[in-house]
């Protein structure tokens, strides 16, 4: 369950005065009557997505696990792979006990160094991969498709790679598309109703979240409890649009959100959010600058500017109800580190104190308007319901912004020059 605590930075009467505004657009995203209507198909995922691919999911992971593949190379850029990343280590940390297969992610830069480290590392990895592109030419993860494929080709040989490649993308067109039926790949589809950055409930996200072990069905299980609670067009009843209201009013005058964090494993979804805010709502010179940070970790780098610098930024701040694991301290008798003080303590009411202390500054102290976000656990249920309140939350923030939430017209000017410089064909 999601609890929103919004009085630290906005007031209800403030919120209550969109009530009209929001409706009227909430009602024309359910009548697909608003501007990218053609791209709302993630909304309702948690309640029609495609039983019989979810299953096929779950059956190529079994059949990848009887080949005795121990790594899954993730080949895709953006909303290809942010969401999946995010998911995983949500739920299983960074350090797990156990992960069905290893994922590492390519094709999510074009760093010579990094793609020549991860090419060396999979060399005696028992690997698969999953290429994930709706066309299949996007420059990164192109060219790391081409450099993998031809590494395992050489491993299992060439007749037989094609065991080894599952391509998530477009179910009708592209040259990926073209590649994998010439090739026999096991493919996945990308709806095409739905854009990358809002495609974690498909198989570009569900994929490698089975792969890796995490439990699919739950994570669908907490997105349609998610799915519920804020498909309602009455802003009194929505936290996920009470949220966006919020995230406008703070904007007038604070051009950057700062997510902040109080677990680590929570770092890649402060990523996967980031895209999703920044790609949605940077338009038309409009929109927040989002930013995230770890604390306490960046209480020691970014704290005494959130505490006392220019006044630039509010905070929306996620804390998890029950960690999945807690440490006891205990007395020492020599208590030469003078730590005893918190002897019968666990580190998780230290790490909340650390978050209470913290608000109170910035809040009180700093002026910085704070957003409190609770989520229950950090686990499959939760990460699910996580994705359907911000992906509502930004949507809404976008249009009540009056900006297209899934263009992204700034993001093809620089892919236009880079194929002008490079010299592609047209």
């Amino acid at each position: 369950m999601i609890k929103l605590n919004i009085k630290n930075a906005v007031t209800e009467n403030a919120i209550k005065k969109y009530s009209n505004v929001v409706k009227n657009i909430a009602t024309k995203m359910e009548k697909l009557e608003t501007d990218g209507f053609e791209y709302l198909g993630w909304k309702d995922l948690p309640a029609n997505y495609n039983k019989i691919e979810f299953k096929k999911i779950k059956n190529t992971v079994k059949r990848l696990e009887r080949e005795k593949v121990d790594t899954l190379v993730v080949i895709g850029i953006g909303g290809s792979y942010a969401g999946a990343k995010a998911g995983i280590e949500m739920i299983q940390g960074e350090f797990p006990s156990k992960r069905k297969m290893e994922i590492i992610y390519v094709g999510e830069s074009i760093s010579s160094t990094n793609l020549s480290q991860k090419l060396v590392y999979v060399e005696d990895k028992n690997f698969a991969i999953n290429v994930i592109s709706k066309s299949g030419t996007t420059t990164e993860p192109a060219i790391a498709f081409r450099m993998f494929k031809k590494i395992l080709e050489k491993k299992v040989g060439i007749n037989n790679a094609s065991k080894f490649i599952i391509a998530t993308t477009d179910a009708n067109r592209g040259s990926l598309l073209s590649m994998a039926k010439e090739n026999n790949f096991t493919t996945f589809s990308i709806p095409d109703n739905v854009g990358g950055r809002f495609s974690v409930l498909t198989p570009v996200g569900l994929f490698p979240l089975a792969a890796s072990g995490v439990n699919i069905d739950k994570i669908m299980k907490g997105a349609l409890i998610a799915h519920k609670k804020y498909s309602s067009i009455d802003l009194e009843e929505n936290d996920a649009y009470k949220y966006a209201v919020a995230r406008v009013i703070l904007s007038k005058k604070l051009p950057v959100e700062l997510m902040v964090q109080y677990e680590p494993q929570m770092k890649a979804f402060n990523e996967w959010w980031k895209q999703l805010a920044g790609e949605s709502e940077g338009k038309n010179h409009k929109g927040v600058f989002p930013s995230s940070a770890i604390f306490s970790t960046d209480l020691h780098s970014l704290g005494q500017f959130i505490q006392d610098g220019s006044k630039i930024l509010y905070e929306t701040v996620l804390t998890v109800a029950q960690p999945n694991f807690d440490v006891l301290l205990e007395e020492n008798e020599s208590n030469v580190d003078n730590l005893n003080y918190l002897a019968g303590k666990t580190i998780s009411e230290v790490n909340n104190v650390a978050f209470q202390a913290t608000t109170d500054a910035h809040v009180k102290v700093g002026k910085v308007p704070n957003i409190h976000i609770e989520y229950e656990r950090m686990d499959e249920l939760s990460f699910g319901e996580l994705v359907i309140f911000f992906e509502r939350a930004v949507a809404m923030t976008a249009y009540l912004l009056g900006v297209n939430p899934f263009n992204q017209p700034g993001v093809e000017v620089y892919k236009q020059n880079m194929f002008k410089y490079l010299g592609k064909p047209e």
